[in-house]
């Protein structure tokens, strides 16, 4: 009988949010992500429906560890953007080096995977979210640098531009197969093509 090979993040199981994920990635494989439960996915892990808990608030949480580690991450890099930069600059420069964290070794599981996964509605949510949480960023700097209230026009448009932008690289980059390379020249292309349209 054919088996599903086993996706592989290019790093050891080293603890239990790790076994979770390759025991869920697994599962979605083998048995589409909708008729997957917890369940067999903690028992697949060996561990209990608390330890499942600890790391994940739902089912489609276990896809993007690797994309909520980039929160703080672009914190830090905005933070440390020369105080003088024009804000596009600074956002463009701080997210091009949190791309170039992500390579051939580390591509967030769904980007490779999403067609096996289908439209479903909870899993799409829960990139919404994220796609919200890092534009909410993003506009918080941009309305501080440029001495406005993050929720006024501007910097929401700069913010939801740039997001669009880094999902935009970031298919492209997941498409490119295993000579992608790294992250952050496709990030900065599509950045450069966003300022394109803001200015």
């Amino acid at each position: 009988m054919h088996q599903n090979p086993k996706p592989s993040r290019g790093r050891p199981r080293s603890s239990s949010r790790e076994l979770l994920e390759d025991a869920a990635f697994e599962l979605f494989l083998e048995n589409t992500y909708a008729k997957t439960t917890i369940d067999q996915i903690t028992q697949r892990a060996g561990v209990g429906r608390t330890t499942f808990f600890n790391y994940f608030e739902g089912k489609s949480d276990v896809f993007w560890v690797d994309v909520d580690s980039t929160f703080a991450a672009l914190t830090s890099a905005l933070d440390a953007r020369p105080a003088a930069e024009p804000v596009t600059d600074a956002l463009c420069g701080a997210l091009t080096t949190v791309a170039a964290e992500f390579g051939p070794s580390r591509v967030p599981w769904i980007l490779t995977q999403h067609p096996l996964i289908g439209a479903v509605g909870e899993v799409q949510a829960s990139a919404l979210a994220r796609f919200t949480r890092w534009a909410g960023i993003l506009a918080t700097f941009a309305g501080v640098r440029l001495g406005l209230d993050p929720a006024a026009l501007l910097p929401r448009t700069i913010a939801y531009s740039f997001t669009s932008a880094l999902v935009a690289a970031a298919q492209e980059w997941a498409a490119a197969g295993p000579d992608r390379g790294s992250l952050a020249p496709f990030v900065a292309r599509a950045l450069t093509l966003s300022l394109i349209h803001i200015y």
